[in-house]
């Protein structure tokens, strides 16, 4: 029963997040209505939210042990709730740089807890994958119900009204509630190796990345990241642009992609009851880039329509997101596998190094996919994620080989 309360709350935990970190391209759109500014100045807010995640994990992530999940994780939440307070009370351009900047940092402590926590939650290499997959679906599902949960506080008649300010109120809630849940939940403690200065913590983690097993998959998180990030910021573009489908319509038909994402996590918590991770990652890549060959012509020689609606897009509008759900059992796998090789204690450590070339490859794949929409044509940008989707599939090869070694 612990054991089940304690997969609860970090599975909730996860769910909250996804709704405060993703809300950033809705938020941006509705400071500028609300608050009169231009969309230069609400950029920084993407800032404010991806710097502190890879800076924090960096720093603390070693430390993190010592301090016990249990407690990073109720500080973030802490830290969460009293921002969401502070929204509608202070409804000002600063408070919402506040907000982000505050969950990013706290993101930091609860994606290293949480990650570290499902080792010391579960037994066997089979069970950890099953459960990450759970949760980074759970995660997803927190994606989507964020658009819906932001949509309904916002007045159409009136883009300026501060109303769907209140929204931060419920996501207050959801934050103390999940904080109730966690203080009452007991985590099992970690047994640490002997204590040594926190600058050797440091130096450990860095260490890390020598090692064959661990660079081979810092190459694997790298390439995994810069495809979904490359894809999933500039779809909502390349259904506006190559679809020629209107902004909003745009949006709404991005969120099959983040079902997607959601779906075969999930279906991969229990496929991978059934077979080897190396054979499904393998047949997810294989998918990933037959639906690229075969959905990419179909986006050609679009025409547009003034009548198009969510029932009538073009056939690519609704085949191309799909590639979400062959790629969403890929970055928690990998995680799984290298985590699952390593003793619970170094946990935290590994965590905080996939969660800083995680950002540098997110970062990336946003940065080439955008360029390459910008000077070329999106069709082009997007047969693009070939070249890296196949250094994945070399890199996962290597890393299936490395694993086996470690076993050995």
């Amino acid at each position: 029963m612990a054991t089940l309360r304690i997969r609860l709350s970090l599975l909730l935990t996860y769910f909250v997040f996804a709704i405060l970190l993703n809300s950033v391209g809705t938020v941006i759109l509705q400071v500028i209505h609300t608050y009169q500014i231009s969309k230069e100045a609400a950029s920084v807010l993407e800032g404010f939210k991806d710097i502190p995640i890879a800076v924090v994990s960096f720093i603390i992530a070693s430390y993190l042990p010592r301090l016990g999940y249990k407690m990073a994780l109720q500080m973030a939440l802490v830290l969460v709730t009293l921002a969401c307070v502070l929204m509608p009370l202070i409804p000002a351009f600063w408070t919402t740089k506040l907000l982000f900047l505050t969950v990013g940092a706290s993101f930091a402590l609860v994606k290293v807890s949480v990650y570290a926590s499902i080792g010391v939650v579960t037994n066997t290499k089979a069970e950890h994958a099953s459960l990450l997959n759970f949760i980074e679906g759970g995660f997803m599902l927190g994606v989507l119900s964020g658009y819906w949960l932001f949509s309904a506080f916002m007045d159409p008649a009136a883009p300026e009204s501060d109303g769907w300010l209140q929204v931060y109120w419920l996501l207050a809630l959801l934050c103390a509630a999940n904080l109730a849940l966690l203080s009452s939940t007991s985590f099992p403690k970690l047994e640490l190796p002997a204590t040594q200065p926190l600058k050797q913590d440091f130096i450990a983690m860095l260490q890390l990345v020598y090692k064959p097993l661990v660079f081979v998959f810092v190459l694997s998180a790298f390439l995994y990241v810069l495809i979904e990030q490359g894809i999933g910021s500039w779809l909502p573009t390349f259904n506006n642009e190559v679809l020629k489908l209107p902004n909003q319509l745009s949006v709404q038909l991005t969120s099959i992609f983040a079902a997607s994402l959601a779906l075969g996590r999930i279906l991969a918590g229990v496929v991978l009851k059934k077979i080897s991770w190396y054979v499904l990652l393998n047949s997810c890549l294989l998918a990933m880039a037959l639906l690229i060959l075969l959905t990419l012509p179909l986006t050609h020689n679009i025409e547009p329509t003034a009548d198009v609606s969510l029932f009538t897009a073009p056939l690519a509008a609704y085949l191309f997101p799909l590639i979400g759900l062959f790629m969403a059992p890929v970055y928690p796998v990998i995680n799984s596998v290298i985590l699952s090789t390593l003793p619970k204690p170094k946990h935290a450590a590994m965590t905080g190094l996939i969660v800083v070339f995680s950002a540098l490859g997110g970062t990336t794949g946003s940065m080439v996919t955008g360029y390459t929409f910008a000077n070329f044509d999106g069709q082009t940008a997007f047969y693009l994620c070939l070249l890296p989707l196949s250094l994945l599939l070399l890199s996962v090869g290597l890393f299936h080989h490395q694993s086996k070694r470690v076993v050995a």
